[in-house]
């Protein structure tokens, strides 16, 4: 309650420290915390949601693994759903309040890719229209990365801008904290590329084994005088848009020059697909 206080302007850090103290010793910490922390953060009080909040984020990167665990459940992200969805508490929720939500959410699932709740919670969100585009942080919002953990956090991979962040967020000037801003921003761009890129990968391997694996059923029927007009028709569309898929693999393939895995996954369909339409070619096209 105090650290929630709606009356106080400004954050009580004592106390915030207080409370990250108490979820830590207690055995059932982080699910009592939470319980409570939903509780908050829906007030229908702005101060005291927007403290809540604040709390949440704190706990997040002082109370370790038992917190994030327990925060990552569909039961504890049910209910910051409900204070952006309009069936429940959106409807009342202030703007500010549904704006820090959403910045929350969004940043969990940088910060915790393994855990599928929270990327799947946000992507329903981003669905049904509630959020619409992912949010850009200010640049005063500082989200160092949670309490260090074994694997998985976005600067594991690079050591020199881990230890260069690490520095900046433990200074006490605010162009510091603001370079740290957009050093964290900076290395969610790249993941989120990253991203998108072995997205891109995965459906197009898909689209050309799926694609390539009917057209090969269509050809061993035309071969034998089985097929209809209609999968005639449906045989020449394949073609043409397997061979709409080429220049895309040759695409991919440049984007994963660095990445010997990938690029041989890319160069395997590329084979499979050039096996494909060389046998049209022979099958049909020659007639």
């Amino acid at each position: 309650d105090e650290a929630t206080d709606p009356s106080i302007s400004e954050e009580n850090w004592e106390c915030i420290q207080r409370f990250c103290d108490q979820v830590n010793a207690d055995t059932e910490g982080p699910l009592f915390a939470l319980r409570l922390l939903a509780h908050k953060i829906q007030s229908p009080q702005e101060g005291e949601a927007l403290h809540a909040l604040t709390v949440l984020e704190t706990c997040v990167n002082n109370c370790g693994d038992r917190f994030h665990s327990e925060m990552a459940k569909f039961r504890f992200l049910n209910e910051l759903i409900k204070v952006l969805s309009p069936k429940y508490y959106g409807i009342w929720s202030s703007e500010k309040v549904k704006s820090r939500v959403t910045e929350v959410i969004f940043s969990w699932t940088v910060w915790f890719p393994q855990e599928v709740k929270i990327q799947d919670a946000y992507q329903m969100l981003k669905k049904q229209g509630i959020v619409k585009e992912d949010p850009k942080l200010p640049e005063d919002k500082i989200l160092p990365p949670p309490s260090p953990r074994p694997q998985n956090s976005i600067f594991d991979t690079d050591e020199e801008k881990s230890k260069l962040l690490a520095r900046l967020l433990k200074s006490s000037h605010p162009e510091d904290l603001q370079a740290a801003n957009r050093l964290i921003q900076s290395v969610i761009k790249e993941e989120q590329e990253k991203s998108a890129q072995v997205s891109r990968r995965a459906n197009t391997i898909s689209e050309v084994s799926e694609n390539v694996k009917r057209m090969d059923e269509l050809l061993e029927n035309y071969r034998r005088h089985e097929l209809s007009p209609a999968e005639q028709e449906t045989l020449q569309a394949l073609f043409q848009h397997c061979e709409k898929l080429r220049p895309l693999l040759f695409r991919l393939a440049c984007e994963a020059v660095a990445d010997e895995e990938a690029l041989a996954e890319i160069l395997q369909a590329n084979d499979k697909l050039s096996r494909a339409l060389g046998q049209y070619r022979q099958v049909v096209a020659s007639q």
